[in-house]
């Protein structure tokens, strides 16, 4: 394991001598959360009470400032960094790169004594900028070999099609995470599906940040705006974006509902009920991404995330096997959550 990177056991990324990523590390000054998701804002309470300094991009802050509330940063030292934009700590460098996820998303390098560490957090290609280093530590959520997708290119137009058809009888729901919802309203809106969108409370304001950020993602009306209940009620065309958590609420409803999902492989689309879908639209690196990234940025020694969902320690292995390059799940042993 090198001395100047590695994943703890409560999934704390270390770069360098300060820096701990995605979740606290007690012995860490800097505290960095590299986007809005759950599984990487771990212990950040905690990280505002201790740390020095708890770094993240603008976007990040304004997300949590919904998910979380926006008394909870204020417990703490939150400094904002743009992407590029160094910040010198000490004798190190931090710099945070785009990432291709939820809107703020970035790579974090640092810069110590020579030495170039780099962590991925979660990213998707083609977008995401590849950035050389020495050290790399990656995500693993897509790591073995048959988490691929040839069917990319056709995935919008699948949605477009859907919905399309859905529309034609009436409303149509779509559920999925923070970030993946936002990202459909921005397909459907750009391949010309224009009618309404309505969005419940948390889904609204999300929305709000990805337009003060300059994303076109459509008309959007709260849930319990006078203007979503007369199309609910009317039974009207529209399209509704909710959190997976909240599709048990909707299970009588008798329109189409479509499930957006990154664990499907074998085919773009999945009926799966008479007007229930599931599409295959993840905001991930497939396998094949992921060992292009490392390919293409040349690290001596690769750390696989063996903390959070995936297959770390597979591909710490297809790294070693068909790269060449020295790689490591960490920590050894995914802990029970």
């Amino acid at each position: 394991m090198s001395l100047k990177a590695g994943i703890t056991s409560k999934g704390a990324v270390l770069l360098g001598k300060y820096v701990a990523c995605d979740s606290h590390d007690e012995a860490r000054p800097l505290r960095v959360v590299t986007h809005a998701h759950a599984d990487h804002t771990i212990a950040l309470n905690k990280s505002l009470q201790q740390c020095e300094i708890v770094l993240m991009t603008p976007a990040t802050k304004d997300l949590l400032s919904i998910l979380k509330g926006e008394l909870f940063l204020m417990r703490g030292n939150v400094k904002t960094l743009n992407y590029q934009k160094p910040f010198e700590y000490r004798d190190e460098r931090i710099t945070f790169f785009f990432a291709d996820h939820i809107l703020g998303s970035a790579q974090v390098l640092v810069n110590d004594s020579g030495s170039r560490i780099l962590y991925t957090s979660d990213f998707r290609m083609p977008k995401t900028p590849v950035i050389e280093c020495d050290i790399l530590v990656m995500e693993a959520t897509y790591g073995c070999p048959h988490c691929t997708r040839p069917f990319r290119e056709e995935i919008e137009d699948v949605i477009v099609d859907i919905v399309d058809k859905g529309l034609y009888e009436g409303p149509v729901y779509i559920f999925g995470y923070y970030g993946k919802l936002q990202e459909v309203m921005e397909i459907l809106w750009n391949r010309g599906v224009k009618v309404p969108y309505i969005v419940p409370e948390r889904v609204f304001q999300v929305c709000k940040v990805y337009e003060k950020y300059g994303r076109r993602i459509g008309r959007f009306w709260h849930s319990k705006s006078n203007r979503a209940k007369e199309l609910t009620e009317k039974n009207e065309q529209f399209v509704g974006f909710y959190h997976m958590a909240s599709r048990r609420r909707f299970k009588d409803t008798k329109n189409f509902k479509i499930m957006v999902s990154g664990w499907e492989f074998a085919e773009p689309c999945r009926q799966i009920g008479e007007k229930e879908y599931v599409i295959a639209l993840s905001d991930h690196a497939d396998f094949e991404d992921l060992l292009n990234y490392v390919r293409r940025c040349r690290p001596k020694l690769v750390l696989t995330d063996n903390y959070r969902i995936g297959y770390a320690k597979v591909l710490a292995r297809e790294i070693r096997r068909r790269l060449g390059i020295k790689a490591v799940a960490a920590p050894p042993r995914k802990p029970k959550k």
